[in-house]
């Protein structure tokens, strides 16, 4: 988005090119482009033959110089080119402020160039609130995504938008860094591939080895299912066999006892029966002793008689 308003933004000067076919004219044209505060990316205008045609000017030559500074050179770079050559044209406060906009941008690719105090070495800023100022404007104008640290006095970038052009002969490094990067991702992903498939290895040992466990683990507890089992197939049968001898000597002791019974029974019915047909006899005896008149002085002898009769 912001490369685009970038790119809208110096359209109006690269139709200017084609009529400034003067030096003059083409000098002038890059003092507006740089002083633009929405321009912010200059090769297009920079590629433009009437603005190469500088180089054949001697007196104009500073501001090629100057457009590639802001094409793709930082603040730092001017103040050294400002102190070789003494050449360079003067900045207005808004190519200065551009041009430490445009720094910022670059000097943000390494975070050991963002502490306040190297901030303001490369930018040329006369103090710490300077830095600030600076960092808060980039971030409204939507160049750089950071945040301030005032007590670490440190900038933390999160984010850079890519409105600087490449400088000249730099693709074969670009190239080659890009190349090492790949490379670099490549021997990452083998080392993460490698990595997965250890776990996986991992993984299958690990589940073979619960697999075999569980296995053992069931074998035994049926194993130990069929011992208890077998144990109280054994308990059982010896309960039932003595629980039977003890039913046959039960019913050995009832038989005797009943024989013994009979037996007792029978004899004391033997005696019983004596017993009655002797107190029979007795009790006619008696019936025909009671019948009998007893005589006045037979009385005596009928009370012992009587008396024997009880006895019986």
């Amino acid at each position: 988005m912001e490369q685009a308003k970038a790119l809208n933004a110096l359209e109006p000067y690269l139709a200017l090119t084609k009529s400034a076919t003067a030096p003059r004219a083409a000098a002038d044209l890059v003092t507006q482009a740089t002083s633009n505060p929405n321009t912010y990316v200059f090769a297009e205008l920079l590629q433009a033959s009437q603005i190469q045609a500088l180089s054949q000017s001697p007196e104009y030559v500073p501001y090629l110089q100057l457009l590639e500074i802001f094409s793709h050179g930082t603040y730092q770079t001017y103040q050294t080119a400002q102190a070789t050559t003494s050449t360079l044209p003067t900045l207005n406060d808004a190519q200065t402020l551009k041009l430490r906009q445009l720094s910022l941008l670059t000097l943000a690719r390494n975070p050991h160039n963002l502490t306040y105090n190297a901030l303001q070495t490369s930018l040329g800023l006369p103090s710490h609130r300077a830095v600030e100022e600076l960092v808060i404007s980039v971030i409204y104008s939507g160049l750089l995504e950071a945040q301030l640290d005032p007590r670490n006095q440190s900038v933390h970038v999160s984010g850079v938008s890519p409105l600087r052009d490449l400088e000249p002969n730099s693709i074969p490094s670009a190239l080659a860094a890009l190349r090492d990067f790949s490379s670099r991702c490549t021997a990452t992903l083998q080392d993460l591939e490698a990595q997965v498939q250890s776990v996986r290895a991992t993984a299958v040992s690990r589940a073979a080895e619960t697999q075999a466990a569980a296995a053992a683990q069931a074998k035994l507890i049926e194993e130990q299912r069929q011992a208890e089992q077998a144990g109280t197939g054994a308990i059982g049968l010896g309960a039932h066999a003595r629980g039977s001898s003890r039913l046959v000597d039960a019913a050995v002791a009832r038989l005797r006892g009943g024989n013994a019974a009979n037996a007792g029974s029978q004899s004391r019915s033997g005696k019983r029966g004596s017993g009655s047909l002797d107190a029979g006899q007795d009790s006619d005896e008696a019936m025909d002793v009671d019948e009998e008149d007893p005589d006045d002085g037979d009385v005596g002898q009928g009370k012992k008689q009587r008396q024997s009769r009880r006895k019986l």
